[in-house]
């Protein structure tokens, strides 16, 4: 069956760098486009990327744009989002998307 597993979050100070990773099995990766979620406390889901089939990141919301960047490596299975600058309001718990499957999610906490 189609699974999504996330993995990379954790606590990381004001201003630093993750990267988190999904890793994806049960389809045909390479097919299909992939998207990145987040959910803050308190707050609804938003989609923060999404990385079309040949590895290209076709939509990052304005308020990632410049700071995070979505990539793939189709051999892998795997989708990654590369995530800078980092503010504590990104507290959340980051999802991948596909294959209209969710994963679990990873916690990313911004704190000093």
């Amino acid at each position: 069956q189609v699974q999504l597993v996330e993995s990379g979050g954790g606590l990381v100070q004001p201003g630093g760098s993750l990267r988190l990773s999904c890793a994806a099995s049960g389809f045909t990766f390479s097919n299909y486009a992939l998207s990145w979620y987040r959910q803050a406390p308190g707050k609804e889901r938003e989609l923060g990327a999404v990385i079309n089939t040949f590895g290209d990141m076709t939509y990052s919301a304005d308020s990632v744009k410049g700071r995070f960047t979505a990539s793939r490596d189709n051999s892998k299975q795997t989708i990654y989002l590369q995530m800078n600058s980092l503010g504590p309001e990104e507290t959340a718990v980051y999802y991948c998307y596909g294959r209209d499957f969710w994963g679990e999610g990873t916690q990313v906490t911004v704190s000093t």
